[in-house]
């Protein structure tokens, strides 16, 4: 069966929450919240923070694209308004050398440990990129990892890879940590786009060769 992509939504919440308790609730139980959080709102419960996602869900505040293979979600890439996603890492370097906010971040990806490997990571990158073109496209920012001829852990990887966003049009413009980059691109909007953010109920099936790369310019 194809692969298919839909957005994070009350209706794929289900297929969400199982990938996460099927990996123990990810990292030391985050349920992808830690960028959500302003600060003193982190050390709290796994519980707590599967309560905090869900009611961002349902409130439509936080997005992410999801990799589908049939019923279940086998991965994701998290995106969305800049404030929405406020705890980026290396936050302290990375406001010393900013200029301008972007209009959107995409902070972090989760794949199946099952599925690790098969692409499904750019595949969803290209899904939030096509996401942000849909609501309206603006300049997007993110920051990956340069582990380039290392071999490390993916938890350390859960940014993206600077190869993957450079194949994915996005440019390098300044290092804030020993590996991490701040990387952008200019997303066009597509046809018919909303300026908000997007509310898709239908899953598109994802091309064998991958998802077609929305406009851009750099």
């Amino acid at each position: 069966m194809p692969l298919s992509s839909r957005p994070l939504s009350k209706a794929t919440w289900p297929a969400f929450a199982r990938l996460v308790e099927k990996h123990h609730g990810i990292f030391g139980g985050c349920w992808c919240i830690s960028f959500h959080l302003e600060a003193g709102e982190n050390k709290r419960s796994a519980g707590t923070y599967r309560e905090l996602k869900e009611a961002r869900v349902r409130e439509g505040r936080a997005h992410a694209a999801l990799v589908f293979d049939g019923t279940e979600a086998v991965g994701w890439c998290q995106f969305g308004p800049t404030a929405e996603l406020p705890n980026i890492r290396s936050k302290k370097e990375y406001e010393r050398g900013l200029r301008e906010l972007p209009d959107w971040r995409i902070t972090c990806f989760f794949i199946d440990r099952e599925r690790r490997g098969s692409g499904i990571a750019s595949l969803a990158l290209g899904e939030a990129v096509r996401y942000i073109a849909r609501a309206g496209g603006g300049t997007v920012e993110a920051y990956p990892e340069d582990y380039t001829d290392e071999r490390t852990s993916n938890s350390f990887l859960c940014s993206g890879t600077l190869g993957m966003f450079e194949k994915a049009g996005f440019a390098k413009d300044r290092k804030i940590a020993l590996r991490r980059w701040v990387v952008t691109r200019k997303v066009a909007p597509s046809g018919g786009a909303r300026a908000r953010a997007p509310r898709l109920a239908r899953p598109r099936r994802i091309p064998a060769g991958g998802p077609k790369p929305a406009g851009t310019s750099r």
